[in-house]
């Protein structure tokens, strides 16, 4: 990790070039990083509940073919970065032009911080549990509060010694989940079948859309980790061995520990089976992690859009925002706020993968992000007009492949082409 961590502050100087071929690395290593994303609170979440609406193997199939799904947006996004070695602002700024890529900026940032607002909100939640554990119980709003004051304090002064941080937390979690899983086993037997009332209420398809929601920003944004990438064929190999993988694995293990005992907290089973109180605190380390690498990349979308306000000014905004949506309860609408992400994130990295195989395919990288324009409008309309009909189809419950965010690709992507080939039509057919 250490060099991993070396390799990243290496590259850190060509934020705005394309990263040079001497600090590329193998794809193993970058499957390796990839795989940790999907082990997390809000992933054994969503496991949880939709497990509870579907029962274990309908469960599992839909993480297998979201998975795929996630398998085949990383092999497209990690193919263009690897074909450039550009990061994902500068793909970005390309396609949308300089002023259309500081509305994306603005857009992903919101994102972070309402991630920061689902994580902040298990923080407070195992804090309190282990609080009830050591003999008192705290207030939830003060653990909140403190909570996101000192994952921004520590965002400001400390993310690298975070960043080491987070190889120690995700195999804890990973361990805790299964230890979690083999005592419900135990208890309560395997059980296979959701109960016959759930209060989770999700179909096959917003299940699949749910679970590619909740990974669709890493996708999006994978070009900043895959440009370190050296091969293609090891980027497409660093897709394969994550998502089709860790995605069924961790659902499984969801599923099999909400299914046996009714819960989708985890922190009420870690309590319910006696680990102990310090078992909960455990869960504090890779959810402060994850924060404030949620608080660190909106800083940085937000600071290439106003690079006059310093970066600490956006850290400080983000805590406030996030930590005022984890207060209001957005852990309640988690899974609506995972099929939305479906539906408005994929048009972005439909459109920068469609121009890295077509408008700038054989243009050198770094000729490419010269002399671009204000705003690329194919680019904005197509993400404009795709966002707006999937929140209208999700609202009436709309869906032509049953599965949302596969929807908004086809639509994005269809959208996108005829209105560029519309525009290199008509300059090609106006007089000189």
């Amino acid at each position: 990790m250490a060099e991993a961590v070396s390799h990243h502050e290496s590259g850190d100087q060509y934020a705005n070039a394309p990263l040079p071929e001497a600090l590329t690395v193998g794809g193993w290593r970058v499957a390796l990083i990839i795989a940790s994303f999907s082990i997390s609170l809000p992933t054994f979440l969503n496991g949880a509940q939709t497990s509870l609406a579907l029962g274990f193997w309908p469960a599992v199939l839909a993480a297998f073919l979201a998975g795929l799904c996630l398998c085949a947006g990383g092999c497209l996004t990690s193919l263009v970065a690897v074909r450039s070695r550009l990061n994902t602002y500068l793909l970005i700024r390309r396609s949308f032009g300089m002023k259309g890529a500081g509305l994306v900026n603005i857009i992903i940032a919101v994102v972070h911080f309402c991630w920061f607002g689902v994580n902040v909100s298990f923080l407070g939640d195992a804090v309190a549990a282990a609080g009830v554990g050591f003999g008192f119980a705290p207030d939830h709003v003060s653990v909140v509060v403190i909570g996101s004051l000192l994952m921004a304090v520590t965002t400001l002064i400390g993310f690298r010694a975070l960043d080491r941080l987070a190889m120690i937390g995700v195999p804890l979690l990973a361990a805790m989940i299964v230890a979690v899983c083999v005592a419900a086993a135990r208890r309560h037997g395997i059980v296979l079948s959701p109960p016959a009332t759930s209060q989770y209420h999700v179909t096959f398809g917003i299940a699949i859309s749910a679970i590619i929601g909740g990974d669709m920003l890493a996708i999006a944004t994978l070009p900043d980790l895959s440009r370190y990438t050296r091969t293609r064929k090891g980027a497409v190999l660093s897709m394969a061995l994550s998502y089709p993988f860790t995605a069924p694995l961790l659902m499984a293990g969801a599923a099999l520990a909400a299914l046996a005992t009714g819960e989708t907290d985890i922190m009420r089973m870690i309590t319910g089976f006696g680990f102990g109180a310090w078992a909960l605190l455990l869960l504090v380390m890779p959810t402060w992690t994850l924060n404030s690498l949620n608080l660190y990349s909106a800083s940085l979308s937000l600071a290439a859009t106003f690079p006059h306000v310093p970066r600490w000014a956006f850290i400080l905004v983000g805590t406030v925002i996030g930590t005022g949506l984890a207060l209001m309860g957005i852990i309640e609408g988690f899974i609506p706020f995972l099929v939305l992400l479906g539906v408005t994130i994929p048009p972005f990295a439909a459109i920068f993968v469609i121009d890295g195989w077509t408008r700038f395919r054989g243009v050198d990288p770094a000729a490419s992000i010269e002399n671009l324009g204000g705003v690329h409008w194919p680019a904005v309309t197509t993400w404009a007009v795709t966002s707006g009909v999937a929140a209208i189809a999700l609202h009436y419950d709309a869906t032509a492949t049953t599965v949302p965010a596969l929807d908004a690709v086809l639509l994005s992507t269809g959208l996108y082409l005829l209105l560029t080939l519309g525009t290199r039509r008509s300059r090609e057919t106006s007089p000189a």
